[in-house]
């Protein structure tokens, strides 16, 4: 009888933690999902134009401004020619990494970047701190469906 006195306890004290467990992961869930900031905003550059690209770049500059850095998320994905604006050398690339060290997520497309090194035989050298894609058109769709609010300058 003892042994299974014992069984039982271990089973409810198991089940205990097991509860505990679940409710501190579930609150801690609720907690980050209450910092995320609800506005979100995706901004597509896919046009070589040098006017463009600095429209997408201070548009970014100015939605961050005006919303608060900590209450808005923002990425801008670049594919085809407009992957050059996120380069090492690019004109713009100070302000592209002076605008991701102010939270402001820059992604590459990995198609155009493979299609640029198929092209040229480089592989196109990105500033520091931008991120590879597999796809800058599927990235803008998943961003999307996530929420964000679909900008093209």
């Amino acid at each position: 009888m003892s042994v299974y006195k014992n069984r039982n306890h271990e089973s409810n004290t198991l089940q205990a933690l097991l509860a505990m467990v679940l409710l501190i992961t579930a609150m801690s869930i609720q907690a980050d999902e209450l910092k995320r900031p609800e506005t979100k905003i995706v901004i597509q550059i896919s046009s070589s134009d040098q006017a463009t690209k600095n429209l997408v770049l201070n548009n970014a500059a100015n939605a961050q401004k005006e919303l608060g850095m900590d209450n808005v998320m923002i990425e801008v994905v670049g594919y085809g020619p407009g992957l050059k604006m996120l380069t090492k050398n690019s004109p713009f690339r100070e302000r592209v990494e002076s605008l991701i060290s102010q939270n402001i997520r820059f992604s590459a497309c990995a198609n155009t970047m493979a299609a640029i090194e198929r092209k040229t035989g480089k592989k196109p050298e990105l500033a520091d701190g931008v991120i590879i894609v597999p796809s800058g058109v599927v990235r803008i769709v998943e961003l999307e469906q996530q929420g964000y609010a679909y900008v093209r300058p």
